[in-house]
């Protein structure tokens, strides 16, 4: 779809939902990659891809050996352009809410997976925690995120210089 429409960045926003994860709460940033960071980002990417299994979404790749190593020359430079937005997005939201302790990861989302389009995933916050229900509903708490979200979104598109590096990683 974001092939097809010619964008600059393909950006995904979901809120995650965690069983007994008493304190788990926060705004996290994903980037693909083939190697999870850490075993929580690896759960959400499996839960994820079965869910676009089951919806039917298909993201084999195939191609001869120049074609694949031209894929995987434009693989690497889009994965280190989202790279590039995924800190200066997490920056900027650090300002605007309350991040999870670990604000960037990555994991191998096939949802990400496209050669040429930058993308990134934003999970809100979790479903599973009153505290980051309450701000997800509040109406404040989804103006400075947009605003923040926006923000980041114009920067990359603008090619801008990224965002200073957050005072707070826990702004209320």
């Amino acid at each position: 779809i974001a092939r097809a429409a010619g964008a600059a960045l393909f950006v995904l926003i979901h809120a995650d939902s965690l069983r007994n994860a008493q304190g788990v709460s926060g705004a996290t940033v994903y980037t693909v990659s083939d190697r999870a960071s850490d075993a929580e980002a690896a759960r959400i990417a499996e839960s994820e891809n079965a869910a676009d299994r089951a919806a039917g979404v298909d993201s084999a790749e195939s191609g001869g050996e120049v074609a694949d190593i031209l894929f995987d020359l434009t693989r690497r430079e889009t994965r280190a352009f989202a790279g590039v937005f995924s800190r200066d997005l997490v920056a900027r939201m650090s300002q605007a809410t309350t991040m999870h302790r670990i604000p960037n990861r990555a994991a191998g989302f096939k949802v990400l997976k496209a050669p040429d389009v930058p993308s990134v995933l934003i999970e809100l916050g979790y479903l599973s925690s009153a505290k980051d229900v309450k701000a997800m509903t509040s109406p404040e708490w989804r103006a400075r995120s947009t605003q923040a979200v926006g923000e980041a979104v114009r920067a990359f598109v603008a090619g801008a210089s990224p965002a200073p590096p957050a005072r707070d990683a826990a702004a209320p």
